[in-house]
């Protein structure tokens, strides 16, 4: 079951927001309410959701106070936001940069809560593994990969791109500045798969259907109606690997000349679209269409800029910088520390032969030994440059006493392992 928290005090939105789950009828989801500072703490540090829906526009409730505790330990608040907002006091834009250090999925402005919200929700709920990113990793190539299957729907764009940049955050592989950017490159490149690829709009189509201030959204739901357009679907994939991601988008049209695309642009820079091929050549380290012109696959470098800040409770403890080469711990030595990996990508081994890859999104390392008094079960050398954070026992437990949800939350996290681990046992036995 996945746990929603709900951050508002406005009793008309509370309203809205039941009205909405209690349509949907899931019982796959628990909500909770937090109305003030005390139980906002409670729900994000305790009961620690999977999805947060916050009204950012709340005016009874001081949000600088609520970043600034989720900040303090970001390494454990893994969970999606669901901004809503009022858009006679803030636009998208600004709800977007105000949240531009969390997970923020999706934006909803309050006349849109009816028809946005349950949709919104379902399709994190579908894809919250995302969010979670440990199940995810191949630990042996460091290699995450994820896909999707998008219908002609340009409402949830944003979400699918927000939920494929989840992973290359949370892992520390990109910084705010640069997600932003490249959601807005991938949104693009998503917009013009259906618009141009599925549903076959030509640019004189659409120029002057927005010309006449028609809504694009409303040609693309024209176009479906067409069972063979409603039919087309664009695939959106990555693969992302600890020195760079590559993202491929695929529509099931006929394709379209790039080349004539970029060229008539140049001529018309002030044109009311099309920018989106532009845009992303600007921002990424390589951006290439297959012949037809319905494939569209953008490479990044990871930037290595994004340093988790130590959380709270080990602010105090030793910082080790490893450089590339360094063995962290030896396989068969005393667990005496376990590691939070604030940034960097290490090697794991067992007997000299590589058993997987770890990096800030694992959180820890050597946690396991670490808690049953084992000796270390592999090795574990720097492949990169990086930053850790060494925590003893005694230490460990004067946090824990000090913060408890961290032990919650550590606790979680080893579950997670542990039912990743019972799948994989599961699946040899299988196989």
């Amino acid at each position: 079951m996945s746990l929603v928290g709900i951050v508002n005090s406005d009793p008309f939105i509370e309203s809205r927001i039941r009205k909405e789950f209690a349509k949907w009828s899931s019982d796959t989801m628990s909500l909770h309410f937090a109305t003030s500072g005390d139980r906002i703490r409670e729900v994000i540090n305790f009961d620690l959701p999977e999805i947060v829906i916050l009204n950012l526009t709340d005016p009874q409730l001081d949000f600088s106070t609520v970043f600034e505790q989720i900040h303090e330990d970001i390494w454990l608040h893994n969970f999606g936001i669901v901004c809503l907002f009022d858009k006679n006091l803030m636009n998208e834009d600004k709800a977007a940069e105000t949240l531009k250090n969390f997970n923020a999925l999706a934006f909803i402005d309050y006349t849109r809560i009816e028809a946005n919200l349950i949709r919104y929700i379902q399709v994190i709920e579908a894809n919250q593994q995302i969010i979670f990113q440990y199940d995810l990793a191949d630990k042996l190539s460091g290699l995450i990969t994820g896909s999707f299957v998008l219908e002609n729907d340009l409402t949830l764009i944003p979400v699918y791109t927000a939920l494929g940049l989840a992973a290359l955050f949370q892992h520390g592989f990109i910084n705010s500045e640069n997600k932003i950017n490249l959601q807005l490159v991938l949104q693009e490149l998503l917009i013009n798969a259906v618009e141009h690829g599925n549903c076959a709009i030509s640019f004189e189509e659409k120029s002057d259907y927005l010309e006449m201030g028609g809504n694009i959204s409303d040609l693309v739901a024209e176009k479906c109606i067409n069972p063979s357009v409603a039919a087309k679907r664009v695939n959106f994939e990555w693969e992302i690997r600890p020195a760079g991601t590559r993202f491929t988008i695929r529509d099931e049209g006929n394709g379209f000349d790039v080349m004539a695309y970029k060229e008539r642009y140049k001529l018309n820079p002030d044109m009311l679209h099309g920018r989106g091929i532009l845009l992303a050549r600007s921002l990424v380290k390589k951006l290439a269409y297959n012949k037809k012109g319905n494939l569209v696959s953008i490479s990044i470098d990871h930037d290595g800029s994004s340093l988790r800040d130590s959380p709270q409770g080990f602010s105090g403890e030793e910082v080790i910088f490893p450089e590339p080469g360094d063995i962290i711990f030896k396989e068969g030595e005393d667990s005496d520390f376990l590691y939070y990996i604030s940034s960097g990508t290490y090697a794991a081994s067992l007997g000299g032969t590589p058993v997987g890859t770890i990096v800030p999104g694992d959180i820890f390392m050597g946690e396991m030994a670490f808690l049953l008094n084992n000796k270390r079960t592999v090795t574990v050398t720097a492949l990169t440059k990086g930053k850790l954070i060494k925590v003893s026992r005694k230490s460990f437990i004067n946090v824990v006493r000090g913060y408890p949800h961290y032990g919650i939350f550590l606790s979680k996290l080893l579950a997670r392992k542990l039912a990743r681990a019972n799948r994989e046992n599961a699946r040899l036995r299988v196989i």
